[in-house]
């Protein structure tokens, strides 16, 4: 008779599996931007399946659980709450992640910077928690910087994604991918790395593959069409000040 931890290995491994090598795209929209609902949020994840995607990145249940309605892709789920007395707002507390983890997916992100977050609530505690009650689910945690990732590598977490760099005090310098922060992450671990965060052009989601990333993770340049017609016009506004 097969055990349930073995079971629930070969479930993860079989995510892990599914998304190697492959795009996984960020269905999200906050309150006040044009494309906020969680209708809209399941069309994006459908249309992104369409269009060959591995996974869906999603925050909040209603989102999620729409998407999960509309596809079939393993979904890494966050809960993004914003305070503003807390830096941290992915996936800040246990009870966050305990709403969206009741929604089935497979994947759970967080932010695992050492940052303070609601309840004084550490990292590990939150990790604890989920490994508990959620033993089936893989658990990523999300960093800025190579100390970082540094710190979290002893906790156990199955990925490490690179989704805070260039937004953290720490990392501000950082204004496109952090091709060299997922080469260094790599070669110090042989936990799988999530590249995530400012990759704007397919070259750039390849050269992230090429660094060492197990799979990639795209946004803006998918699901923002405002941001990609502000592209557009800021390029033919350029080529017409100097005609």
């Amino acid at each position: 008779m097969i055990s349930q931890a073995v079971k629930e290995k070969s479930r993860k491994e079989e995510v892990l599996k599914q998304l190697k090598g492959r795009l996984i795209v960020s269905c999200q929209a906050r309150v006040g931007w044009p494309m906020y609902g969680a209708e809209i949020m399941a069309a994006f994840a459908a249309a992104a399946c369409q269009g060959g995607a591995a996974g869906i990145r999603a925050t909040g249940v209603d989102n999620i659980t729409k998407i999960k309605e509309r596809v079939g892709l393993p979904i890494i789920g966050i809960n993004k709450q914003f305070r503003e007395d807390y830096e941290v707002y992915i996936t800040p507390t246990y009870e966050s992640a305990r709403e969206i983890l009741e929604t089935g997916i497979e994947i759970i992100a967080m932010d695992a910077t050492p940052r303070k977050r609601p309840g004084g609530e550490t990292v590990g505690q939150i990790l604890a928690g989920i490994r508990e009650n959620y033993p089936d689910v893989l658990v990523m945690g999300e960093i800025s910087t190579i100390e970082e990732a540094k710190a979290i590598l002893p906790m156990g977490f199955d990925l490490i994604s690179t989704t805070l760099s260039g937004y953290t005090k720490e990392s501000q310098c950082v204004k496109t991918v952090n091709l060299e922060l997922i080469r260094r992450i790599c070669g110090i671990t042989d936990i799988p790395v999530i590249a995530e965060g400012k990759i704007a052009r397919e070259e750039e989601a390849v050269m992230a593959l090429e660094a060492g990333a197990h799979a990639v993770v795209v946004g803006t340049s998918i699901t923002r069409p405002e941001i990609i017609t502000e592209r557009y016009v800021g390029a033919l506004r350029e080529y017409g000040a100097g005609n």
